[in-house]
């Protein structure tokens, strides 16, 4: 997947048909045009009628940086990038050093274009353009909208809205490109909401927008997200391993049958 092939489409609106019990409410909802959404989504995606989503392939991988990196990170991040078929990479760094940003962002970009792989960084929008990212990845899915409105179809926004259904649905109805939730494993980190299987494969069936399941993954939790969601995200999961490459090869063996 590449980055250009993820931004170049149109955006339309349209209503899918949200169904809660007995209640059906028409809510706006953006229907992306499909060769954007194939291009993010990848072949594991086919769009249907309105409200007829299909998963008809496995999930894509999805990578996340570790929180802090040192010299040696860009070797261990080629090889897991040269070794896996991932869709997208992630710069996910603890520190606000803007001089630290931008140099992790040039090593990490580098390894990423030569295989075709897009890079977001994690919600600082203002150095998407200045140093030739291919989008961001908002905890505040607030500034969507304005940041839609500025940039056009082209960047990649996606956003993360925890465990709520209505936040997902805002963030996909005012442009994002996916929807993550989280944590998706069992961990006793952050406010103790886990976004569980059931909201995954609720959303894979009602919504257009791709979702990425992320926080807390383990082989168990993978299996059992393999035919609700289009994206893994996977990050601390595999870097404080010798081989972050092989660990991940053992993480997702689900995935391979």
């Amino acid at each position: 997947m590449t980055a250009a092939g993820i931004g170049g489409a149109i955006r339309g609106h349209g209503a899918d048909i949200l169904v809660f019990g007995d209640l059906a409410w028409g809510i706006p909802f953006p229907y992306v045009d499909l060769t954007r959404l194939a291009a993010f989504a990848g072949p594991g995606y086919v769009r249907g009628r309105q409200g007829d989503r299909q998963m008809t392939d496995l999930p894509q991988l999805y990578l996340v940086t570790p929180p802090e990196i040192d010299a040696a990170f860009p070797d261990r991040l080629a090889r897991v990038l040269d070794t896996h078929e991932i869709a997208c990479l992630r710069l996910d760094l603890a520190t606000r050093d803007e001089d630290r940003l931008i140099r992790a962002c040039d090593a990490c970009r580098e390894i990423a274009h030569r295989v075709d792989v897009p890079l977001v960084i994690t919600d600082h929008p203002g150095l998407v353009e200045r140093l030739g990212l291919d989008g961001v990845h908002l905890t505040n899915p607030r500034t969507i909208r304005k940041l839609r409105a500025d940039w056009g179809d082209d960047p990649i926004i996606g956003a993360f809205c925890g465990a709520s259904r209505h936040d997902g649905m805002v963030a996909g109805e005012t442009g994002a490109d996916y929807v993550a939730f989280g944590p998706a494993g069992a961990t006793d980190l952050g406010a103790g909401e886990r976004a569980d299987a059931e909201l995954f494969r609720w959303w894979s069936e009602m919504i257009e927008v791709p979702v990425v399941a992320e926080g807390a993954l383990d082989a168990g939790v993978i299996a059992d997200l393999a035919q609700a969601c289009d994206f893994l995200a996977i990050g601390e999961e595999i870097w404080s391993a010798n081989d972050p490459s092989a660990h991940l090869a053992t993480l997702t063996e689900a995935l391979r049958g």
